[in-house]
């Protein structure tokens, strides 16, 4: 099992940014995917859930609104748009199964300051 994120920045306070996480190792188009984030000091939280079929998500109240899973099951890959960002959104972003794997990518760095 592998999963490898891609796309975190430093952008700015309002900003927009698109992370990727490309998955392998297992079948992903019958797999229930989620984002999850660890701020600096923080505990590892879940941000955001997607069904095998990409319809169905659920979201972090701290996100709602604001951030959009969606998959790509022929790329074996799940993306998270973020808008509106602020910096509490600052954190290290993975992507994992539900439920997880024991093995974690090494995530993506998002910063958002000014």
């Amino acid at each position: 099992v592998q999963f490898v994120e891609s796309g975190g920045a430093l952008v700015q306070p309002g900003g927009s940014l698109s992370v990727s996480c490309a998955a392998s190792g297992f079948t992903f188009s019958d797999s229930i995917m989620s984002w999850f984030r660890q701020g600096p000091g923080k505990e590892r939280e879940l941000v955001a859930t997607i069904l095998s079929d990409g319809r169905t998500t659920a979201y972090a109240d701290s996100v709602k609104g604001r951030f959009t899973i969606s998959r790509d099951n022929l790329k074996n890959t799940v993306y998270l748009q973020m808008n509106s960002l602020k910096p509490d959104d600052t954190a290290v972003y993975y992507c994992n199964r539900r439920p997880s794997f024991p093995s974690w990518g090494q995530g993506t760095q998002v910063t958002v300051s000014s």
